[in-house]
């Protein structure tokens, strides 16, 4: 798809969007309530994007983590479109999905959608890639950037660096006269970034792993930003499940979460081992994508980090992060300050509930931890994820 016939992403938007209102979760929801009605006992149904951000949700199918904790789970159903994976968790073909962390506050706020955010799936795992002559955010003005969808964290961080730069982002059709100062947001499928930017119908493009890696490997870009160099160990995908299972099947969603967050501590040590499982070359081909494009994101060579920190992709050498890491436990204070920062993020479709959302409230009442907070305190706390055992933290911001 490129620039000049947006069709398919506009209309899959409109879907998103329609999905995600009253009317149009109504009959999905009913769908869901005689699922759960039917089969109390419903299996684990997981619905993932082919993208590294569901490596949790399949490391944990692939090494039968469901199974150990004593519930059965099905073969993990491969989705194209966030549409296609939120009308099929509003419908309850699937009951386990990972999503966009701005996307569950839409869902819920937005358009009431009952389910909650049990666990975070992983940290960082995104960055800003941009065509191999630009090396400097600024040269992006009177270009054209794409993101994966309105609402993600992608697109907030990426307006954080564009302002930071003297930029303004704008949201024009094609062919609309953009001022040297503004940079216009397209919405993008992450498989079609690659390619536009090859023919440079856009500039740059920001999106989860491997689609920044693929550019690398492909020599059709190069990263300009690690979006986990702008905000500290951000969530990026979080787990999603329904009120009814969390409510009525406590005893199963703890099973869910402990298979999940046991999948990311394996990760976390079997780095190169979960790449290939994911790769197209592994038993369940969960995903298109090389053994050579995923381990360069959950298993990079020693000496890449040197060469982004040389080239400024990398500025916080003191943070040491990962391109990738896994960390389930979802903290306040990071849902506070995504919904302070939607705020002043440059949405298309609906926003105005956004401004009647108190951050803290917003925090307590999205998500459900106390799952997350029994998982982990069976395997030694946050300590074995490598961070202090707090509860607490300070979100760190520096563009």
């Amino acid at each position: 798809m490129c620039l000049d016939d947006p069709t398919p992403t506009r209309r899959d938007f409109l879907k998103l969007s329609a999905l995600l209102s009253a009317a149009g979760a109504m009959p999905l929801l009913a769908s869901l309530q005689a699922r759960a009605a039917a089969e109390p006992d419903a299996p684990v149904r997981i619905g993932y994007l082919p993208i590294t951000d569901a490596t949790p949700l399949l490391v944990a199918h692939n090494n039968g983590l469901f199974e150990a904790e004593g519930i059965a789970a099905e073969r993990p159903v491969l989705l194209r479109s966030w549409a296609q994976v939120i009308e099929a968790f509003l419908s309850g073909q699937v009951n386990v999905i990972h999503l966009l962390s701005p996307m569950t506050v839409w869902a819920r706020y937005g358009s009431q959608v009952p389910a909650k955010v049990v666990a975070w799936n992983h940290v960082g795992g995104s960055g800003l890639t941009v065509a191999p002559g630009i090396t400097d955010v600024k040269q992006l003005g009177g270009k054209s950037v794409a993101i994966p969808f309105w609402y993600s964290i992608h697109n907030v961080v990426l307006q954080k660096l564009l302002r930071e730069n003297g930029l303004n982002p704008v949201s024009k059709g094609a062919g609309g006269a953009l001022a040297a100062n503004e940079v216009n947001l397209v919405v993008l499928p992450p498989s079609d970034m690659p390619p536009a930017l090859a023919s440079r119908r856009i500039e740059g493009y920001i999106v989860a792993e491997p689609f920044n890696a693929l550019a690398e490997n492909l020599q059709v870009g190069r990263i300009q930003r690690f979006t986990g160099d702008v905000w500290r160990n951000h969530a990026c995908c979080v787990v999603f499940m329904h009120e009814h299972d969390l409510n009525t099947r406590p005893a199963w969603s703890q099973k869910v979460v402990n298979a999940i967050v046991k999948a990311q501590l394996w990760t976390r040590e079997h780095r190169a081992e979960a790449a290939q499982l994911l790769s197209k070359d592994g038993a369940n081909r969960y995903t298109p994508h090389a053994p050579d494009v995923l381990g360069r994101v959950l298993a990079p060579a020693a000496g890449e980090r040197d060469g982004y920190l040389a080239s400024g992709a990398i500025r916080h050498a003191d943070w040491d992060a990962q391109r990738i890491d896994f960390q389930p436990y979802p903290f306040p204070s990071y849902t506070e300050e995504l919904v302070r920062s939607l705020k002043d993020t440059l949405i298309e479709g609906d926003r105005g509930f956004l401004a009647n959302l108190d951050p803290r409230q917003t925090a307590a009442d999205l998500v459900d931890d106390r799952f997350v907070k029994n998982s982990l305190a069976a395997l030694g706390g946050l300590p074995a994820f490598g961070y202090p055992d707090s509860f607490e933290r300070r979100e760190e911001i520096s563009v």
